[in-house]
């Protein structure tokens, strides 16, 4: 992605993060080692890092009143904030952007149409006035009509050559150390581990296993319609088409954790008021229940945002944790290390 589209205002880009997503919107590479008998060396000592090991150990515990079976061990995360990076606008955006310059050449009404024209350009206040309706038609126009298999390609080839705007990495590169440490606890564990996000379950289904460990069958996503169709060559296809399907967000994460895992989640992580339905679904389990929010307070090591920011809003979902007594992390201290290329 261009770096000047580092500079893009993420209030044009949340109201279509929902619906966008839906077209289709690293074990772990990164895991570290256990330091000693320390499962989350990451960790800075402290109350959150302390709750999470007590959790564990009450609910894995045999001879316990909270002990809970290892089939009812679900543990649902989001993915952007929380598992890793979002800023300064949501990777699915960014790979976006760079389609559009990709399919350029196939599309030359796109020289003088906006919102293309402007991508094209690398002219932000174009695109910023092309609003919501302009950012669904470049998630349109890039998520669909082709099939499945076409977009799996085209995901993994952009994962292998894209690079973030401020730390000039793979975005694959930005996931949480920590957060990866705290994947590979909970299997160990005993537990089962899920995505539930807004992003689109196809894009994510192409990284999260090599990322974090969790297989395709076991990430929740916003969807996009396919069709079933027979391909030039007599095989069947799947076919993306430019319409929303489910959107996993707010409300929508307890309905995609009954629709597709069908098992009430005991430990959940979210970062925004976005995840806000899905800690109350998990708080709301019968047995012992663990939910906890990601706080983005390091702006020299990460991004420093909350209540005012257009991506990964943390208000309403902050305020009912601390009224209810659930994790809040400071990422700041509550992270010795956030990314596996700290040093």
């Amino acid at each position: 992605m261009s770096r000047r589209f580092s500079g893009l205002s993420r209030r044009h880009f949340m109201g279509a993060a929902l619906a966008g997503a839906a077209f289709g919107l690293i074990p772990a590479e990164s895991a570290g080692a256990n330091d000693g008998d320390d499962p989350l060396p990451s960790w800075a000592k402290g109350e959150s890092k302390q709750a999470i090991l007590d959790f564990v150990a009450r609910v894995t515990d045999e001879e316990g009143k909270d002990f809970v079976d290892e089939e009812d061990r679900i543990a649902v995360f989001d993915n952007d904030g929380t598992l890793w990076a979002e800023q300064p606008i949501y990777f699915q955006f960014a790979f976006a952007i760079d389609r559009v310059k990709a399919m350029a050449a196939q599309h030359p009404d796109w020289q003088t149409t906006e919102p293309f024209k402007s991508v094209l350009t690398d002219n932000v206040p174009g695109i910023l006035a092309a609003g919501h309706r302009g950012l669904l038609e470049i998630l349109a126009a890039t998520h669909s009509g082709i099939t499945t298999a076409e977009f799996a390609k085209t995901v993994d080839e952009w994962f292998a050559t894209a690079k973030h705007p401020r730390f000039d990495r793979p975005y694959t590169d930005l996931v949480y150390q920590p957060m990866i440490e705290l994947l590979n606890y909970l299997r160990a564990s005993g537990f089962k581990t899920f995505i539930v996000s807004g992003g689109g379950i196809e894009f994510m289904r192409q990284f999260t296993e090599k990322s974090y460990g969790i297989p395709p069958e076991q990430v929740v996503g916003s969807s996009g319609v396919t069709k079933y169709q027979m391909g030039p060559d007599n095989k069947p296809v799947l076919i993306k088409e430019a319409k929303v399907e489910f959107i996993d967000d707010g409300p929508g994460k307890p309905v995609g954790i009954n629709r597709f895992i069908g098992r009430q989640p005991i430990f959940a992580f979210g970062n925004s008021d976005g995840d806000k339905e899905m800690l109350e679904w998990t708080a709301a389990a019968s047995g012992p229940s663990f939910m906890g929010l990601v706080h983005h307070t390091d702006a020299v090591r990460e991004w420093a945002y909350d209540r005012n920011s257009d991506i990964g809003r943390l208000d309403k979902a902050w305020d009912e944790a601390v009224a209810r007594g659930w994790t809040v992390v400071d990422m700041k201290n509550d992270w010795a290390k956030v990314f596996p290329f700290d040093t």
